[in-house]
């Protein structure tokens, strides 16, 4: 049995390719793109390619939704809103 989790390991620690980040995300393949150059997704680049760590991504994407949230509850507020496009 140690062989079955050594490989899970591995497999889990393993570069992701943008495919796969992509699959993984569930999104297209120039959004990992735009993410890389816009929002600083955390991709290293090997050669040509760009190579993910599934865990960097993982809290990537956590502290992102933590940060829209506060974004969220600041822009909310609909008299500076209409009041702006006057």
């Amino acid at each position: 049995m140690a062989n079955v989790s050594e490989t899970s390991d591995q497999i889990a620690d393993r570069w992701l390719s943008v495919d796969e980040i992509a699959a993984y995300l569930g999104v297209k393949r120039d959004t990992v793109y735009k993410w890389i150059e816009r929002r600083r997704l955390p991709a290293h680049k090997a050669g040509r390619l760009w190579k993910f760590r599934k865990h960097e991504v993982d809290e990537w994407v956590l502290s992102k939704n933590a940060r829209n949230q506060t974004h969220q509850k600041t822009a909310e507020k609909p008299s500076e809103l209409s009041e702006g496009g006057r």
